[in-house]
């Protein structure tokens, strides 16, 4: 019985320390990443190269997500909103709020994690167990410089602009179902979104921000960790995906909670 403790003992210790260990390596690559950022001359071609492989190809993927949703949000709160009232009031305003502040950043992060995290920790991992990775060592190439920073900087770049273009097609199709299925004016639908103020949508492009950051360091770390062949590549893309998608809604609780306090939105 004292056997089984101590194992477990030291089970949960070795967790503990690896958290640990990992989260310390995690601080590093971003410190590192900032330092040549700061320091380096961009590579301009790489940087566009990576803002478009995440933004112009991930548009149609958010933009149809985004856009079922506002559709699904409008027709349930309209719903809701007739039981109670017996008239689909406030549904621009609902879609809107619910829409620009909580579930545009968030489903678009999300779907970003899927797809563009996936790529780079399975692009960063394939160069990591072919040795490509020290091959830029041995060619005097810093791999953070050249593999990190374009993609920190396409990612905290274009993941608040496609929130931006996503908020708008959710609300759009907030707008379709409202119109044609509850008969609610355009102009009583647009002037309750026209209503919200710039704290409403400057909280929800903070949390983009910062998801952005969640998912590109999550990425490039699994990226740069893996190790055993084409197996540990897909363990590492796995592991990217899925630690990005729990950091993203862990973080989304604590942003608000920041943000509400700072009474921004």
């Amino acid at each position: 019985m004292e056997e089984i403790k101590l194992g477990a003992v030291y089970s949960v210790g070795a967790r503990i320390l690896l958290l640990a260990q990992s989260c310390g390596e995690v601080v590093a690559l971003m410190r590192r990443t900032m330092q040549w950022f700061l320091r380096a001359p961009l590579d301009r071609r790489n940087v566009l190269m990576q803002m478009a492989e995440m933004g112009a190809r991930s548009f149609s993927v958010t933009s149809l997500t985004l856009l079922f949703t506002g559709m699904v949000l409008a027709l349930q709160s309209g719903f809701s909103f007739i039981k109670v009232f017996n008239e689909p009031l406030y549904i621009g305003r609902v879609v809107g709020v619910s829409i620009i502040k909580e579930l545009g950043p968030v489903l678009t992060a999300l779907v970003f994690s899927g797809r563009i995290g996936a790529a780079i920790a399975a692009e960063i991992g394939t160069m990591k167990v072919t040795e490509q990775v020290d091959a830029l060592y041995t060619l005097g190439t810093n791999p953070v410089k050249y593999l990190a920073v374009p993609r920190f900087i396409a990612a905290i770049t274009m993941l608040p602009i496609l929130t931006i273009y996503s908020n708008f097609i959710g609300v759009v199709g907030g707008y379709i179902v409202a119109n044609f299925r509850f008969q609610i004016p355009g102009v009583v639908y647009w002037d309750e979104i026209y209503s919200m103020q710039i704290s409403e949508v400057s909280h929800g492009l903070i949390k983009s921000l910062a998801f952005s950051l969640i998912i590109v360091t999550t990425a490039c770390y699994k990226g740069f960790k893996t190790s055993g062949g084409a197996e540990g590549v897909g363990r590492a893309t796995t592991s990217a995906v899925v630690t990005s998608m729990v950091l993203v809604l862990i973080g989304d609780y604590f942003l608000t909670a920041l943000l509400t306090a700072l009474h921004i939105g």
